[in-house]
């Protein structure tokens, strides 16, 4: 099942493919460089937030590998996939560099450096989140999919690259004010591994949700939701409970007070 399934993916995206293969390998060493070394960047091993985004990287690439064979813009598809080797190549080079040095890759403007190595992180991701924005323009603008697929699907896909464009560009509210935390400082008590504050509000609460909306709604347009209509309307329920999420982090509450 495994095998057919890689096999699948391979054949719908070669580029994703390897670069999802390669961000797996790339989580697994930060895993074992997390356990073997001593290094700590604001009071966790250095190597835990690299690990994160190789992980998040392969999600969101699979994905994009997977759905994007139903578009008709095939060129553009080839581009975008091209687009996010470049961007992801230079955003997760420094992310690791960055732990390795035992310095912190984010909001880090302590020296000229570190500032410089910021906005060029910002400057890949800001591409990547506007190329992917294009790539669900296609599929809104684009009418006609295969015989096979259902209108929850069609919706499904349209709506998961919207929510996931939409929390990506939170990520610019962490951006401007310098930080994750409301209510505190960053760092301090956080949930095992994904290290959320436990004691303040914390924006990466949304930013987690809405960008693995790409995954959510594909599924349930799939397997459970094949209309329009009840797509839709798990949509604006989703977005509700995201802009919940939002208020309580604003409000420096973490998700379980």
């Amino acid at each position: 099942m495994l095998n057919k399934l890689i096999i699948q993916l391979k054949s719908r995206n070669k580029i994703l493919f390897y670069v999802g293969s390669i961000s797996l390998l790339g989580a697994l060493i930060c895993a074992v460089l997390a356990v073997w070394s001593p290094l700590e960047v604001g009071g966790i091993p250095a190597f835990i937030k690299p690990m994160k985004f190789y992980l998040a990287l392969a999600a969101a690439v699979f994905t994009m590998a997977w759905l994007m064979v139903y578009l008709k813009n095939q060129k553009a598809v080839r581009r975008y996939s091209w687009v996010v080797v470049w961007t992801m190549l230079v955003e997760l080079g420094i992310i690791t560099t960055q732990a390795a040095l035992g310095n912190q890759s984010h909001f880090n403007i302590s020296s000229w450096p570190n500032a410089i190595l910021y906005q060029i992180m910002g400057l890949a991701i800001l591409i990547y989140t506007f190329w992917t924005a294009y790539i669900g323009y296609l599929f809104f603008k684009q009418k006609e999919f295969p015989l096979w697929m259902n209108a929850g699907y069609i919706w499904g896909i349209r709506l998961g690259i919207l929510f996931f464009v939409l929390a990506a560009l939170q990520g610019g509210h962490m951006s401007a004010i310098m930080r994750h935390s409301m209510g505190g400082m960053d760092g301090g008590e956080g949930y095992p591994l994904l290290n959320w504050s436990r004691i303040h509000g914390d924006l990466r609460v949304i930013h987690f949700f809405g960008m693995h909306s790409l995954q959510l709604f594909p599924l349930l347009g799939f397997y459970l939701i094949h209309s329009k209509r009840s797509m839709q309307i798990i949509a604006a329920s989703w977005l509700i409970f995201l802009v919940l999420l939002y208020v309580q982090a604003m409000k420096g509450y973490p998700l379980l007070g």
